[in-house]
């Protein structure tokens, strides 16, 4: 009986001693959680502010622009304008060869126009 009684003295203090670990650890994931979400809240606020930001100075990008090219084709006499158009449509064209190059991604394209063969393709389509 005696034997039964201190198993279960002894039972009854490790019980205690897990609760209490188990109390221990409840509380450490709250506080690790409680700033995980400060931060995780510090982070969306921040990311929210540069949103905002960026698409403040889209829009001020944007009214520039069209500023300027208000002003620029009030002053462009029309062939400039043709010839703005022209350049853009080829820049266009050219674009899909010269991507992955510009951005650093693949080597100098080779199968490129001569200059004759550029000029050839502006003539034709300004004809």
């Amino acid at each position: 009986m005696t034997s039964l009684f201190a198993q279960e003295i002894r039972l009854s203090k490790r019980h205690e001693e897990i609760v209490s670990q188990r109390l221990k650890l409840l509380q450490q994931m709250k506080s690790k959680f409680g700033e995980q979400n400060k931060d995780k809240a510090s982070q969306i606020q921040a990311a929210e502010a540069a949103l905002k930001r960026n698409l403040s100075l889209v829009k001020d990008i944007e009214a520039a622009e069209e500023s300027l090219q208000t002003r620029l084709h009030l002053l462009a006499p029309p062939e400039v304008v043709s010839l703005e158009t022209l350049y853009w449509a080829s820049v266009e064209d050219y674009l899909p060869k010269w991507e992955q190059f510009l951005l650093g991604r693949a080597p100098h394209p080779i199968g490129v126009e001569t200059q004759n063969e550029a000029e050839n393709t502006i003539g034709n389509k300004a004809q």
